[in-house]
């Protein structure tokens, strides 16, 4: 149907009963995100709570987005702080279904691979519309009552008119027969259209004759862009036009090695590292690529390519720049090695790590105001730090890979993201051994170990602390020796083998202790003084931790302050500095030391035989931790005794 008919269709779908689902389908290049954009915008009006938007990249290189992550874009659209967010499929779905009900939202789900990659997004309810689009025809959702919108090519008149509006009528006019020749040389599909009428539109005097000679040498290109399939080479003459008008300057060179970017989406301040050009002018490049079609605006208000057109960049990278290829990857690995080092600064000053393995210092840096902005952005760039993880391994950048993954520390320890950090630190322990670097094998061995620990796989977390610990002795680092000892120790302590572990923590603590490592020695002191509290041995708890709050006094380190009043007010016996050590987790959005105030709390009334307070306690830091992918073996273990 043309473009009329489906935004017919779409109002008659918004004014018939649930479900309102549209499933706007058609080959590549047919125009159905402009389609859903335009009624969506339309109509915007008539949803007063608000839009949602997610491409979820179907037809991308990379892999699909997973409806898990798309939830967790939509819950905190409505104000949800991260640290509330579960980290399961069926726990996000509830939880969004109770944020729409009965709420007036539209919804727009571009780029779908799959009903079952839909599903878990559609609004329960009545009163959203929600816009599907896709490649496929998605029979699966149609079979629960969507309605089909498929999209065919734009008549003549169309097109025509498509064409007018890019380059002016009288250009059009003045040549009529070039113009209808032209939009059947482009097969009447938009995407071509538009990128032909921009190379037109850049050069005023150029005779539409000229385009119409110049599409036909690419007779056999041609013929695939009419096919109607959903064959990924249907626009790649469309797209091979463009270039051509464009390769040889600034904007081809943009065009060419931001194809290479790892990622899905970037900002002009990554855009300008990964050329090695000046932000403004990069600016405008990217401007003139997002008026020729060859770009989008991103909607967290960066750039993305069209997924056949990041293809198409990053072929034409490959084949007028192979010399470069490395070199321009090396950039944008640098980019976000940089940028990370420089949120370590400002969220962890005490950290003491330098991230050498930078050699392009990008020409302008980004800055952060204070922990909270640091840590969105490193939490909001995650998904495209493993892709850079995983493109550096690939172009052997090995130490900017492994350093990459010990640089998204702050947000593991404050964020959590579990399942996913297992597997970027994974990928950081592939990186280590393969440039040979044991003492950076040994530090992703207990980072991969801590990651094993939060996912309460303890014999796996022991077998990689125990691994890191043979390569320090190697080394002969008394100092990481101790790091791994404590490790081990915090294992045993997990498995209740509380005497173990304080013999492990006193080991490590003397090696600090004789090293004037004063901020380790603190969180040591916080270990043992954990340990000590289980055996009730809280006198000299309490000694330590009065000496670990002295020592932390003039450290930068808010996390560990906070960790050492919950601990002194659950040996103390009181809620008062347990509570204020909860609100300052808070303030920090760490979940992991929330949960330790909570299961703190719930300590103190099980101490006071308030067996429901204990178990609310314990059952919201459970909770907490299922957000962020965590488990706690010692909480698990609380609560099956209560219900013993």
């Amino acid at each position: 149907m043309d473009r009329d008919e489906a935004l017919a269709l779409l109002d008659e779908i918004h004014s018939t009963g649930a479900p309102k689902v549209a499933v706007v389908s058609g080959p590549a290049g047919i125009g159905k995100t402009a389609v859903a954009l335009r009624w969506s915008h339309r109509e915007r009006a008539s949803f007063p709570d608000g839009q949602l938007f997610a491409d979820l990249q179907g037809h991308a290189i990379g892999e699909p987005v997973q409806p898990t992550e798309v939830l967790g874009r939509f819950i905190r659209a409505f104000g949800v702080s991260p640290e509330r967010i579960p980290a399961g499929l069926a726990e996000r779905s509830a939880l969004y279904q109770s944020l729409v009900s009965g709420r007036r939202l539209m919804v727009v789900l571009d780029n779908a691979v799959s009903a079952a990659q839909v599903t878990p997004l559609l609004p329960a309810s009545a009163d959203s519309v929600t816009i599907v689009t896709s490649r496929w025809r998605l029979a699966g959702l149609l079979m629960r009552g969507a309605r089909a919108v498929r999209l065919e090519q734009l008549s003549t008149r169309a097109a025509l008119e498509l064409l007018e509006r890019t380059i002016g009528g009288d250009r059009v006019r003045a040549e009529q027969e070039a113009a209808e020749k032209l939009v059947e040389l482009c097969a009447r599909l938009p995407l071509a259209l538009c990128v032909a009428a921009a190379r037109l539109a850049t050069r005023p005097r150029w005779p539409l004759s000229e385009m119409v000679q110049a599409l036909s040498h690419e007779r056999r290109r041609l013929a695939e862009l009419s096919i109607g399939d959903e064959d990924e080479t249907k626009v790649q003459a469309a797209l091979m036009l463009s270039y051509d008008g464009i390769s040889s300057g600034d904007v081809g060179r943009v065009y060419r090695q931001l194809g290479l970017f790892p990622g899905t989406t970037f900002d002009s301040w990554s855009a300008a590292a990964t050329v090695a050009m000046p932000r403004d002018q990069v600016r405008t490049l990217l401007e003139i690529l997002i008026d020729a079609n060859l770009l989008d605006d991103a909607p967290n208000g960066g750039y993305r390519f069209h997924d056949l057109t990041r293809l198409h960049a990053r072929e034409m990278a490959e084949r007028d720049e192979p010399e470069q290829v490395h070199q321009i990857v090396h950039r944008a690995v640098d980019w976000f090695l940089s940028t990370a080092a420089i949120v370590n600064r400002v969220v962890m000053p005490y950290r003491t790590v330098d991230f050498d393995a930078v050699v392009n210092e990008p020409a302008e840096a980004l800055t952060f105001d204070d922990r909270a902005e640091a840590l969105n952005w490193l939490d909001d760039e995650f998904p495209n730090f493993r892709a850079a993880i995983q493109v550096a391994n690939d172009q052997s950048l090995f130490p900017a890979a492994w350093q990459l993954v010990d640089a998204l520390w702050p947000l593991f320890l404050y964020r959590g993201h579990h399942d996913e950090r297992l597997e970027v630190d994974t990928m950081g322990l592939k990186a280590a051994r393969a440039c040979k670097n044991s003492k950076a094998e040994a530090k992703m061995l207990d980072r991969i170990g801590l990651a094993h620990r939060s996912l309460g796989q303890l014999d796996e977390a022991a077998a990689d602390f125990r691994a890191a610990l043979e390569i320090w002795r190697q080394e002969d680092d008394r100092r990481k020796i101790s790091g791994s000892t404590r490790r081990l120790g915090l294992v045993e302590l997990d498995r209740g083998r509380v005497e173990e572990a304080v013999t492990l923590f006193r080991e490590s603590l003397s090696e600090y202790r004789a090293a004037k490592e004063s901020r380790k020695v603190a969180l040591l002191l916080c270990d043992l003084s954990e340990a000590l509290i289980e055996l009730e041995e809280t006198a000299e708890a309490i000694g330590c931790l009065t000496e670990a709050e002295a020592l932390l006094t003039e450290v930068d380190d808010p996390y560990n302050r906070a960790r050492v009043r919950i601990l002194l007010g659950k040996a103390q016996g009181g809620t008062a500095l347990v509570n204020q050590g909860l609100e300052e987790m808070k303030e920090m959005g760490s979940a992991t030391g929330q949960a330790q105030a909570l299961q703190a709390l719930g300590d103190l009334a099980l101490g006071e035989n308030r067996e429901q307070d204990a178990r609310t306690c314990y059952e919201e830091a459970q909770r907490v931790l299922s957000r962020i992918g965590g488990r706690s073996r010692r909480l698990q273990e609380r609560l099956s005794r209560l219900t013993r």
